[in-house]
């Protein structure tokens, strides 16, 4: 059986992750993508063991490329440390230090998104990929054949389809028969201010050790995050708010939001107060996620990453959720060419093994956002934030990619060992 075209519909970090694995493995893929360039929102990224296992499992030069950009923890002490949970209002006294278990100690492991997402794109060939190419809707062709019709005018007939395409995903739309791309989006009551800051300005105001290392400041309605990334040049920040009311607003972000920001962390100590005065003028995102689907396939199309299951950052797992997708994908299309069965087989296979954990991650990092803002069952109490914190993170770092990967291709055996009995029956 020769190995099949997959179309790739959304150009960001999980459909280009896909289209690396797949070229690794041999497969044809293409790869629609509705900018004029590949583009990644937002500033920075963090990936666990998990992710970072899973990303050289998918094409051992796509690992390389994380370590070459991936900036750590300044100080030697913090290598294994993800985050120093610390209190927002008053001293910045340490809550708890979450760290990882991994013989590597991998501690938080930023790369700036945009860089992050075109090194990986240097290791396909722009050939395979098509910019400005909207996907507007999907249509049965007769056959297999599914025909994809883009905003442009144009048209493609394709055997099987991957929506990459986010959290407004129209593939998503098509496998879940919705009415609109957005429905089962919920607003989480959540926004974040987001901006950056020149790291030797950053030490000047915090000092060394919480400008250059991974922190999180907890308070009631809110908590602030701050890591270093480029290298250590620039430290990230994302600000968290609750919000007692829901998104009106056409748009999911608003620029400029400095004097809104400030009003808000007034009375936070000291750090956070530096922090917020160092933000010039932060843009505001609302934070949404996708309530569970009770599928991410339908016949010979599937979904993978924030198309699949968009979730908040709170456990710095969404990301690294898209990369185990991809890799589970390129694998199992994979086996079932050499296995003789169908991409549909495949893609059933994908589905029963990676949709039980990546809602898991959407379901637990809302939690975790109650947590952090203090109004979750721990409450404000020290002791009980500790205990929920220090275990928290666990289950996704801990991951056996490798195991779960063979528990994936043992379902895609048992439907190739049913398709020769069928045929022996025939």
């Amino acid at each position: 059986m020769s190995k099949q075209k997959v179309v790739i519909i959304g150009g960001g970090i999980g459909g280009v992750a896909l289209a690396v694995g797949l070229r690794h493995r041999g497969i044809s893929a293409q790869v629609y993508e509705a900018g004029d360039d590949f583009t990644e929102l937002g500033a920075g990224i963090a990936l666990g063991p998990n992710a970072i296992a899973a990303l050289s499992l998918l094409d051992p030069e796509a690992g390389e490329v994380f370590e070459q950009l991936a900036t750590k923890n300044a100080f030697s002490s913090e290598e294994a440390t993800w985050i120093n949970f610390r209190h927002g209002i008053g001293e910045p006294s340490l809550i708890a230090k979450v760290q990882t278990k991994d013989d590597r100690k991998t501690g938080l492991s930023s790369v700036h998104r945009a860089r992050f997402l075109n090194s990986l794109a240097a290791l396909i060939p722009r050939d395979m990929v098509h910019f400005g190419k909207r996907l507007q809707r999907i249509t049965e062709a007769g056959g297999s054949n599914l025909r994809l019709y883009f905003d442009d005018g144009t048209q493609v007939l394709a055997a099987s389809v991957v929506g990459c395409d986010g959290v407004r995903s129209s593939v998503r739309q098509y496998v879940l028969d919705l009415k609109r791309p957005l429905d089962n989006v919920t607003y989480t009551k959540k926004y974040v201010y987001r901006g950056l800051v020149p790291m030797p300005l950053a030490v000047k105001r915090l000092g060394e050790e919480l400008a250059n290392n991974s922190q999180m400041y907890l308070g009631p309605g809110g908590h602030v995050l701050s890591y270093p990334i480029d290298g250590g040049a620039t430290m990230n920040v994302v600000a968290f708010r609750d919000d007692a009311h829901e998104w009106k607003h056409p748009s999911w972000v608003f620029k400029q939001r400095g004097n809104t920001m400030r009003d808000e962390f007034e009375g936070w100590g000291e750090p956070v107060k530096n922090i917020v005065q160092m933000l010039d003028q932060p843009d505001q995102w609302a934070l949404f996620n996708h309530e569970p689907a009770a599928t991410f396939q339908k016949g010979s199309v599937v979904l993978l990453g924030d198309a699949a299951h968009a979730t908040t950052p709170h456990q710095g797992a969404g990301a690294g959720q898209a990369i185990e997708d991809a890799l589970f994908l390129a694998e199992l299309l994979d086996r079932a060419t050499s296995l003789g069965v169908s991409t549909n087989a495949a893609f059933q296979a994908y589905d029963a093994v990676r949709r039980p954990r990546s809602q898991r991650v959407v379901s637990t990092s809302k939690a975790a956002g109650y947590t952090y803002a203090m109004t979750g069952p721990a409450g404000s109490d020290d002791e009980l934030l500790r205990e929920e914190l220090l275990q928290r993170f666990n289950w996704i770092w801990e991951y056996d990619v490798k195991r779960e990967l063979e528990v994936a291709v043992m379902q895609l055996q048992r439907v190739a060992e049913q398709t020769e009995m069928e045929k022996a029956r025939l």
